[in-house]
Formats: C-alpha cells, sequence, structure tokens
C-alpha cells in the first residue's frame, strides 16, 4: 500500500522546513503570503491533508460540536442541522452528528462516544434522556443543549419550545370553525416523546373548551408515517364515525390521513377538517392543502449555534431561546 505524503514530505518538496510548513497551515502571521502560497501548492501536488488532530490535542480543542438528532429522512431535522453547520462553520466549528432513531438508549451510547473525543459542546434533539445520558451531560464539562423541546428540568440550556401548548393553536382554530367533535391521530409511541407531548396538549385544550378529549388513535413510531397515518384514518373512522376534525401528530401523517378520505370519497374539510403539524413540503401541495405548525427548525438551527458561540466565549452566560411556532392556516380545515 502506497504510503501517505507526510508534512516532511511537503518541507523537503517545498525547500523549508517542518516547522514552516506546519505554521504555514496554521495561519501564523510568521509566515509570509508567497511562503505560505508555496507550501500548499507544493502540498496539493503531492496530496498532502493536514492532520490538525494532533494540533488540537496540544491546544486542548477539538473545533466541532456534537450534534444528535432522530432521523436523518426528517426534513425539519435536516433543516435544524444544515442551520446549525451554516453557522458553526463560518466561526470555525464542524458538527458531528450522530443519529439515534428515536431511541434514548442509543442517544446514551452516542452521548458516551462523543465525550471521548472532546468535543467543544454538545446539541441534543429533546429533552427526554436515560438517567446516564443526562449524568453524562451534566458532567460533561462542555455547554449542553436541548432543543426541540423545553424541558422542565433542563440539563443546561435550552433552544425550543412546548410541544404540548403548541396544541393550543389548532385546537383554538378548529373550534373557532365550529368543530366540537375533534380527534387526536399518533402521540402513542414511547420512543416518540414529542408526539406524546403534543397528544397531552391537545387532551389539555380540549378540555380547557369543554369537549370530550377521548377521541385518540394511535399510529406507532415514527416510521413510514404516511402509510401508518392511512391506517389510523381507517380506525378513527370505524371506531368515531361522528368525529368532525382530526389533529395529527406531523403532516405525514396528516397526509396519510387525508389519502384515507379521498378513497372513501369523504370530502375535506367539508365532513371532516384534517390539520398537522411540521409545516412539510408536502403541506402545500396536497390536495387540499393541509393547515399545519411550522415548528421554526431553521430558526432554532440558527438560534442553537449562536447560543453555543456566545457560551464558548463566556461560560457565564446561561440562557434559554424560546421558539415561537406558527399556525399556518390552508384549505383542509377552513
Amino acid at each position: 500500500m502506497k504510503r501517505s505524503p507526510t508534512m516532511k514530505d511537503v518541507a523537503r518538496e517545498a525547500g523549508v522546513s517542518v516547522m514552516t510548513v506546519s505554521r504555514a497551515f496554521k495561519e501564523d502571521a510568521s509566515v509570509g503570503a508567497a511562503t505560505r502560497e508555496k507550501i500548499r501548492a507544493t502540498a496539493d501536488a503531492l496530496g498532502y491533508v493536514f492532520d490538525v488532530s494532533a494540533a488540537n490535542l496540544r491546544n486542548q480543542r477539538s473545533d466541532f460540536i456534537a450534534v444528535t438528532i432522530p432521523s436523518l429522512n426528517n426534513a425539519n431535522f435536516a433543516a435544524t442541522v444544515v442551520a446549525l453547520t451554516n453557522t458553526l462553520s463560518q466561526a470555525g466549528y464542524q458538527v458531528l452528528l450522530g443519529h439515534t432513531n428515536y431511541d434514548v438508549m442509543r442517544e446514551e451510547q452516542l452521548i458516551s462516544q462523543f465525550l471521548r473525543r472532546r468535543p467543544e459542546a454538545i446539541i441534543v434533539t429533546g429533552g427526554h434522556h436515560t438517567d446516564r445520558a443526562r449524568q453524562m451531560l451534566k458532567n460533561a464539562g462542555v455547554p449542553v443543549i436541548e432543543t426541540w423541546d423545553c424541558p422542565k428540568d433542563p440539563i443546561g440550556h435550552v433552544v425550543g419550545f412546548s410541544n404540548a401548548d403548541t396544541m393550543n393553536l389548532l385546537v383554538d382554530h378548529l373550534v373557532a370553525q365550529g368543530r366540537k367533535r375533534i380527534a387526536f391521530m399518533g402521540g402513542d409511541s414511547e420512543s416518540d416523546t414529542r408526539g406524546q407531548d403534543r397528544r397531552r396538549g391537545f387532551q389539555d385544550a380540549m378540555r380547557r373548551h369543554g369537549l370530550k378529549s377521548d377521541r385518540l388513535v394511535g399510529s406507532g413510531a415514527p416510521q413510514k408515517p404516511m402509510q401508518k397515518g392511512a391506517n389510523a384514518m381507517a380506525k378513527l373512522l370505524d371506531q368515531f364515525p361522528e368525529t368532525d376534525a382530526v389533529v395529527c401528530v406531523s403532516d405525514l401523517v396528516g397526509f396519510g390521513a387525508l389519502s384515507e378520505c379521498q378513497r372513501r370519497g369523504i370530502s375535506v374539510p367539508q365532513q371532516i377538517a384534517i390539520a398537522g403539524f411540521g409545516a412539510y413540503d408536502i403541506a402545500e401541495v396536497c390536495v387540499p392543502t393541509l393547515t399545519t405548525i411550522d415548528p421554526m427548525p431553521t430558526e432554532i438551527g440558527e438560534a442553537s449555534a449562536e447560543l453555543v458561540l456566545e457560551l464558548l466565549k463566556s461560560s457565564e452566560a446561561v440562557t434559554s431561546k424560546l421558539i415561537s411556532p406558527k399556525l399556518k392556516l390552508a384549505q383542509s380545515t377552513l
């Protein structure tokens, strides 16, 4: 196997010392622009890549931010990560991403692995963790930010919103439209704690209006939500045929519910109104378009990155940045 070029190879080809090569890659002011350009051109010709790990080890820095998300194919979490990455990269930091698949034990394992690599900060999705994960995060010695949630007992800092309280926006709108026999679809999976919070928030909002809150139909785990939404809608129509509105745990479940209504010849919103959560692209293009909640995923990512940068400058800053989701009305409830 052919060996990789080393810093010594670059120094020899460029006619400079190894120390000068090292300084050139670290933007040391003692290296002139012409020399730096020559060294980097030589490195490119040799295919040499500067290894920052040794330098960072000496400086007690890793220059990466550890981030966990529950799903890689969820557009909202993707938008949060893109915003995070864009903001942090401008400050010289990179994101090390971990996928939990809505599994708190997997999250615990990722946190343990992240901490071995000494991240500058850790950003986790949600406020529900195993006891061991909480303990590791509390003792991490770096800023910890919980996102997409508003936990009662935060570990460190929070950038998010109350998934339960957000349900008031949908229920209040449907009640104002004259809907009274409202059901909730989803929120039954133990792995989807944010979905559980939305379900609980729905029930609280219904009771506040003096309405029955027992029309609840599960949609299962978050994977394959469209198919599960269709199946859940079929069950709902059979079990609660008098229902005049449905709040779905997500837009994807809502799209499945809408499709089932179309298969059965049930008009939306004339016979039954349907609302979702997430403001996914599909909500804007389905027929009818879907009323939903915009959780502001890009704003969550940007605010989380900005908070990390603030905390790395001053560890005394203890801040929670609350996000305000927005109700987006569409044809499915009007």
